[in-house]
């Protein structure tokens, strides 16, 4: 995908928002290379190459976006909100950058800009460089309606690949780890996604690490697998966490995976508006320390999503940011004994005025199959 199905309208609000927010931060340029940012401004996503893409928004004045002349025709021009600057295979973009740039002195640089091109800015350019964070961030954060639809679009679709899983659908005894990740990464595909990010596929002991890489490992009967999958549809993300069991659990998986299940929903009611993001990760952190397994709860109970499967904001402690209407993030605490099992809960939730709207409804359960 080189372009989003963004209104023109929506594009000139954004960079409206923006240049509001380069004044409120005395930021005189926004530079934005490779990333979300790009097409969250442009709804053009470009390509990690080594010829350089570069937005150009002046706080005062118009933007450019400085393109490879190969790459141009993916470009949908949206005239009022950019014009288009497309460079030859001799010219110099890093040039024609630093031309645009102008007289500015202070720039907010994009996070994903890769270092060759800002040191080569600056060697012909001196800038005072920030973060593009400090003017994207605040626009980011907050997902509109038609984000929240794509959103919620992207979490039926893997809730689609789940309910499959939970019902045997997808072989699991005699496949190897790897085999079923790639199965269910093409059946996200074949639900409309145009990238997967990830499919954690970890069977017995192995879920005892969160971030498994599916390997030649073998599911046997009596196995509880882990899986984690999601990737991007329509330029916004899924993430689902589900367990399945090949046949009845452990007493002490099931008792563990009873006290995750208690905590993912406590949590998932605790994210309303107003509430600190560390709040929601202490209620589930409460539940599960009471169990015995304060522990075995090794990571943050959830992270932002929305074009990135990982961005602000962050629900951890140490975050006192209050959640706002639009704000979306996954709710996925976990369990991990070394050696034993690893269990894993997520769905993705929304914060609304009307309270916390998950975009996952998969079955919560423990689900035993026969696949």
């Amino acid at each position: 995908m080189s372009s989003l199905a963004t209104p023109t309208d929506v594009l000139a609000a954004r960079m409206a928002r923006a240049r509001s927010l380069m004044a409120d931060r005395g930021v005189d340029v926004l530079l934005l290379s490779v990333g979300p940012d790009l097409p969250y401004l442009t709804a053009y996503e470009a390509m990690p190459l080594e010829r350089l893409t570069m937005l150009v928004l002046p706080r005062d004045g118009e933007a450019t976006l400085v393109v490879p002349r190969l790459e141009a025709p993916r470009v949908t021009e949206h005239p009022g909100v950019f014009t288009l600057s497309a460079w030859g295979e001799t010219d110099d973009p890093v040039a024609r950058v630093a031309h645009l740039v102008g007289s500015a002195e202070v720039a907010a640089v994009g996070d994903h800009t890769w270092a060759r091109f800002l040191v080569d800015l600056l060697a012909v350019r001196p800038l005072q460089v920030r973060r593009g964070v400090e003017v994207m961030g605040p626009l980011r954060i907050a997902k509109d309606a038609a984000e929240v639809a794509l959103l919620r679009r992207a979490g039926a679709a893997a809730d689609r690949v789940a309910a499959q899983l939970q019902a045997g659908a997808i072989p699991l005894v005699g496949r190897t780890e790897a085999q079923v990740s790639a199965d269910l990464s093409q059946r996200l595909r074949d639900e409309g996604h145009e990238r997967v990010n990830f499919a954690i596929v970890a069977a017995g002991d192995h879920a005892a690490s969160p971030h498994h890489t599916p390997g030649s490992r073998v599911i046997r009967p009596g196995d509880v697998v882990l899986t984690d999958f999601g990737g991007r549809r329509e330029g916004y993300c899924s993430d689902i966490t589900r367990c399945v069991s090949l046949g009845p659990p452990s007493a002490e998986v099931a008792e563990a995976y009873a006290v995750l299940q208690e905590a993912q929903a406590a949590a998932v009611r605790a994210a309303t508006v107003g509430t600190p993001c560390e709040e929601v990760d202490a209620t589930a952190r409460r539940i599960i320390a009471a169990a015995g397994h304060g522990e075995h709860f090794i990571h943050r109970t959830g992270h932002g999503i929305g074009m990135e499967e990982h961005e602000d904001p962050y629900l951890v402690e140490g975050n006192p940011l209050p959640l706002a209407p639009g704000h979306a993030f996954s709710i996925e605490p976990g369990i991990y004994v070394a050696g034993r099992f690893g269990l894993r809960l997520e769905d993705i939730v929304v914060a609304t005025e009307a309270g916390p709207e998950p975009m996952n409804h998969a079955v919560h359960d423990l689900v035993v199959v026969d696949a």
